[in-house]
């Protein structure tokens, strides 16, 4: 085996009847594909391609939410010796069309989007004379139909791409400037998936729940590649709404997320159960075993046997919580320019505050300024388009610059301490590093974001959006929200630099979301567009000398 596609034609082969992907249609509806009708539809799609009459090696564009037709699409696009484009299902019009133009996209797969999205705001999106094709559940119609490819054309014989071949060019969320376009290579995926394979022992037994971006490396790594690999099955969520029942019908015994969803789940848990009650239930002989079984079959979760986080990290109460559950969370940490190919902690030894070791194959040393620097076999093979800038990604002998900063400890294990360009001076000629302040905030149920902030202030403050628990708590009791809020700023101020306290907390009244630009469509938090969205209050918020600000 030598690239993903070799793997479907594999399990066509070996195992045509097994179920793999399995769709929910509405209504309590599901589709699902065996991995002969799965290799079969992604074949005739493949053939319709061809009939496009493209340029060999053309970039086509998938633009949907998750689906089972995302994953065949994928798989069509390389059988017909294309290249795959993902796009974020919540990119605004103009940074779509930038990167429709810049990948030089001839077509593109069109899915399920939310409602704003009509024929109007597509045709702004879309450059004239890229060709559509609408997938099944399309929230708009499209021209050409996905149907309509099945029905026209047999399946494609297989073709094999190689390793060295250019599988996939993923567009980075554009933390700072326009995205760049990482361009990743059937080997590199490959390199990766046996390697997640090896340590998390994937097998055909399992099960797998694909909900985050299908456009983010994390999930087109375990979802597209791992799941194919291990010839196991994949669920589908519906939506947000039927996100816990689509928790509770897969019963994944692999889970990936993010911090943020680690924390809801808790923040669920105790808005029904108390933390008082709950630590009482875990400490009663045979009844704490039943009340772990019980949580965590409620959240869908009580079939994971690896429970992962990545993106940020996850606070040490947090980890702490879950473990007390039976649930052991274990952070990894890679990039959209090694295919998410770099650490893990492993099951059984984590070291908190880590993430973890090198993954097999793959170097880590620190550089100046204890950057973060790493040689994986899953490296990018560059910037499309972008040769200063892939020149620059790279050091003399070949290591990845990753722009985060960290510390190893004797068994290598990695801390993250923040990025390079991230630490800003106060007005006191003091730097701060806003990553660790913002990691002890988001350790209080209340606050479900946080950014720090302060360039040229005297000391830094925070700007926070509320948890749910949070906004219950405003409602109900405005003040009490307030004292809740300096409490927990005495106790971050307590464990950092004088030069470091922040001055106070602002509660915004506006959430972050990627529309709005604020975070990332994995919602990391956006620092310049924060900073630009506030820096006209800050001076009248640090003007009122209160530790809690909110937002009029």
């Amino acid at each position: 085996m030598r690239t993903i596609i070799d793997w479907v034609a594999h399990w066509e082969r070996t195992a045509p009847d097994r179920p793999y992907l399995h769709q929910p249609l509405g209504g309590g509806r599901e589709q699902t594909w065996t991995f002969a009708q799965a290799a079969q539809d992604a074949r005739r799609i493949a053939a319709g391609l061809r009939a496009l009459g493209l340029p060999p090696k053309s970039q086509i564009a998938l633009w949907s939410k998750n689906s089972a037709h995302w994953v065949l699409a994928d798989w069509a696009i390389a059988l017909a010796g294309h290249v795959s484009v993902p796009l974020y299902p919540t990119l605004s019009p103009a940074t779509a069309r930038y990167v429709l133009e810049h990948s030089e996209t001839k077509a593109v797969f069109v899915g399920k989007l939310d409602p704003v999205w009509d024929e109007a705001r597509l045709a702004s999106a879309i450059p004239a004379g890229v060709q559509r094709i609408g997938l099944p559940l399309a929230t708009v119609p499209q021209p050409l139909r996905w149907d309509d490819l099945l029905r026209a054309h047999e399946p494609l014989a297989w073709e094999a791409r190689e390793p060295d071949e250019l599988a996939t060019l993923i567009y980075t969320s554009g933390s700072t400037g326009k995205p760049k376009g990482v361009m990743v290579s059937f080997g590199a995926i490959h390199a990766a998936t046996l390697g997640c394979a090896a340590v998390v022992k994937t097998a055909p037994s399992d099960r797998m729940l694909s909900y985050l971006p299908m456009a983010h490396v994390m999930e087109r790594w375990l979802i597209s590649s791992c799941s194919i690999q291990a010839g196991c099955q994949v669920f589908f969520a519906e939506s947000l709404e039927t996100f816990l029942a689509d928790l509770q019908r897969a019963r994944p015994t692999l889970f990936v997320s993010m911090p943020r969803l680690w924390l809801k789940f808790q923040q669920g848990v105790l808005g029904k159960l108390p933390q008082r009650r709950l630590d009482l239930l875990l400490a009663l002989p045979f009844v704490g075993a039943l009340v772990k079984k019980k949580v965590l079959r409620g959240l869908g979760l009580d079939a994971v046997r690896f429970a992962g986080s990545g993106s940020a990290p996850v606070p040490k109460e947090l980890l702490a919580w879950y473990r007390a559950l039976g649930l052991e969370l274990l952070e990894g940490y890679g990039m959209t320019e090694n295919f998410g190919y770099s650490h893990l902690t492993r099951p059984g030894h984590v070291v908190v505050g880590t993430v973890g070791t090198p993954y097999p194959e793959v170097t880590c040393k620190l550089g100046p300024d204890d950057e973060v620097l790493v040689k994986s076999p899953a490296t990018m093979l560059g910037y499309f388009k972008d040769a200063a800038a892939t020149q620059a990604a790279f050091t003399e002998d070949g290591y990845l610059r990753t722009g985060d900063r960290g510390r190893l400890d004797a068994d290598g294990c990695l801390t993250l301490t923040g990025r390079t360009k991230e630490p800003f001076k106060t007005s006191k000629g003091k730097f701060v590093v806003p990553t660790p302040i913002e990691n002890a905030l988001l350790t209080s149920p209340l606050v479900e974001l946080a950014c720090v902030l302060g360039a040229g202030f005297p000391q830094p403050c925070a700007v926070v959006v509320l948890s749910p628990n949070g906004k219950a708590l405003e409602q109900r009791d405005g003040p009490g929200l307030k004292r809740a809020l300096e409490a927990h700023l005495a106790t971050v101020n307590a464990t950092v630099e004088a030069w470091e306290r922040l001055d106070f907390i602002a509660v915004t009244r506006r959430d972050w979301t990627p529309d709005n630009g604020l975070v990332t469509p994995t919602l990391k938090t956006q620092r310049g567009a924060i900073e630009a969205e506030y820096a006209a209050v800050l001076a009248d918020w640090y003007g009122r000398t209160q530790p809690v600000v909110v937002e009029g």
